[in-house]
């Protein structure tokens, strides 16, 4: 008997020294961290706007935190190379990834991906949302969305809507919107947005979903008319200008978003640490001033990022399902 319990009493021993080990494994890791420099992988091309707003808040939590920040722009195949790179990455805090609509879209779209983000990524905070406005050209001869959907409805098929791709989130968003609204469109995809908005402000596609920092300047020398936004509720950015829900498609929704995730299985106080100094950065005074400009400041927290993230995995996945999309 008293074996037994020498026995039990080891092993009892043996398990508090582990998790002990554990414990104190952990909190070095996270008073040590950053000890290094810290990975920003954006999957996009470096001096677009995901670029400059990864910059600037990288920067930021550099300052807070006294390490270096080094981006690093993976482009292609619809930023799926970068997050493949992101996601062979140890699970230490050291690398972080841009995430934005295509993080989520392309899961549907590409069945054959070499990572799932729901499973190899977790989320760290949410750092700007912005609609995407439905912008026509003049000759269109139309001034509101209840003019749009009009002229859609008459002409099914004709009316067409330009994108830099299928599969894109403009595309994505023109798909749900016709299913919605309830009708049909041409998609007309390009090699990207630039060509996309030439051949807009040309007369050669009638429409497109478009980001405001992309069509501003359009729209105030009267080259492009915006006849709605696809936020739900209307942001102080475009505060007279209608959202697509209020103008006549009751419940639509279709964000471009961005935010930092990093790798599932990094240690708990690292994640805490992550989260923290972001939240600060985004708090700052100059930071807000930056974002407000191009889009809406969230507060940023995991839990906000993991809510917007459920609902986007169920729009997106439905809305690729229904409309039948494929890779091109």
């Amino acid at each position: 008997m008293r074996q037994k319990h020498h026995r039990f009493s080891k092993l009892c021993l043996q398990s508090l020294v582990a998790g002990a080990l554990t414990l104190a494994s952990c909190l070095a890791t996270a008073q040590g961290w950053p000890s290094k420099p810290v990975r920003v992988v954006v999957p996009f091309p470096p001096g677009g706007a995901s670029d400059m707003l990864a910059r600037t808040v990288a920067q930021k939590m550099s300052e807070q935190l006294g390490q270096t920040f080094v981006i690093e722009n993976k482009p292609g195949a619809a930023s799926t190379i970068g997050i493949a790179e992101a996601a062979k990455t140890p699970a230490d805090g050291y690398t972080l990834l841009l995430a934005a609509a295509p993080y989520v879209i392309t899961q549907y779209v590409y069945p054959k991906l070499s990572y799932d983000v729901r499973k190899d990524f977790v989320p760290l905070g949410l750092l700007q949302t912005t609609p995407t406005l439905l912008v026509v050209n003049p000759a269109l001869g139309i001034n509101t969305l209840n003019d749009f959907l009009k002229l859609a409805k008459s002409k099914p098929g004709q009316i067409s809507y330009a994108t830099p791709g299928g599969g894109s989130l403009p595309h994505l968003i023109g798909e749900l919107f016709k299913q919605q609204a309830g009708i049909d469109l041409l998609h007309v995809p390009y090699k990207g947005g630039g060509p996309a908005l030439a051949d807009l402000l040309a007369g050669h596609v009638n429409s497109s979903f478009l980001s405001p920092i992309e069509v501003n300047a359009h729209l105030k020398s009267g080259k492009l008319i915006a006849i709605g936004a696809s936020s739900l509720k209307r942001t102080p950015a475009l505060a007279a200008l209608p959202t697509l829900a209020e103008a006549g498609v009751s419940d639509f929704e279709a964000l471009a978003w961005f935010g930092f995730v990093t790798r599932q299985g990094t240690p708990p106080d690292v994640l805490a640490k992550l989260s923290e100094h972001l939240q600060r950065a985004l708090k700052s005074p100059e930071i807000r001033d930056k974002i407000a400009q191009s889009g809406d400041v969230p507060a940023g927290t995991v839990q906000e990022f993991a809510d917007l993230l459920g609902r986007e995995h169920v729009r997106w996945e439905s809305t690729v399902k229904t409309a039948n999309i494929k890779p091109e």
